[in-house]
């Protein structure tokens, strides 16, 4: 069975984006981030990506990354992560580009894709998603990458989630010389 694994940029204070409509744009991961992109970032990012064969994103996210990936080409790992097939939960979306199929169920879709042949299926981002992937215990390792900034306003990681208690199980921990730290977690 494939693995889904999540993978998000949270700052010391816990921010993962800006809060739409925007109030903070200094609160978008790629505006606080971008300081501590160096090699050990990179090859860590192309691990997961070389791990993978599929992504999984929110609407949000979705709508983002598009944006921003569908016209970097050249490198190994933007023509990586273009080629993945994408699948996006979103219940009003019905239209995609950027090679993705909109999914409506998302516990029985998901559930299904991680019983099919391949690699694992990778997840960005941090957002309404989420309550329906933890509740129905479709996540298998959380890789939160923890940058050394407070950033003061923003969305927080699982803010406004609303599932219960959830006990985790750290699994591994990846340090880069930057002060990026990557805690690694696991259903318990």
């Amino acid at each position: 069975m494939r693995k889904l694994i999540e993978s998000t940029f949270v700052s010391l204070d816990g921010i993962v984006d800006d809060t739409r409509p925007s109030t903070a744009s200094r609160a978008e991961p790629q505006h606080w981030g971008r300081p501590y992109w160096d090699e050990d970032h990179g090859g860590y990012a192309a691990k997961l990506v070389d791990s993978a064969d599929t992504l999984l994103l929110g609407r949000a996210t979705y709508e983002g990354m598009a944006e921003a990936w569908m016209s970097r080409a050249g490198d190994p790992f933007a023509d990586a992560v273009n080629a993945m097939p994408k699948y996006v939960a979103s219940r009003t979306l019905t239209e995609t580009t950027w090679n993705a199929t909109v999914i409506k169920d998302v516990p029985e879709e998901v559930a299904r894709l991680k019983e099919q042949p391949g690699k694992n299926i990778l997840k960005w981002g941090t957002g309404e998603l989420d309550r329906t992937l933890v509740e129905h215990g479709l996540v298998d390792e959380f890789h939160f990458w923890y940058f050394p900034v407070i950033v003061g306003a923003g969305k927080h990681l699982f803010e406004g989630a609303g599932f219960d208690t959830t006990h985790l199980k750290l699994a591994d921990i990846s340090r880069f010389g930057s002060g990026i730290v990557v805690h690694i977690y696991v259903p318990r």
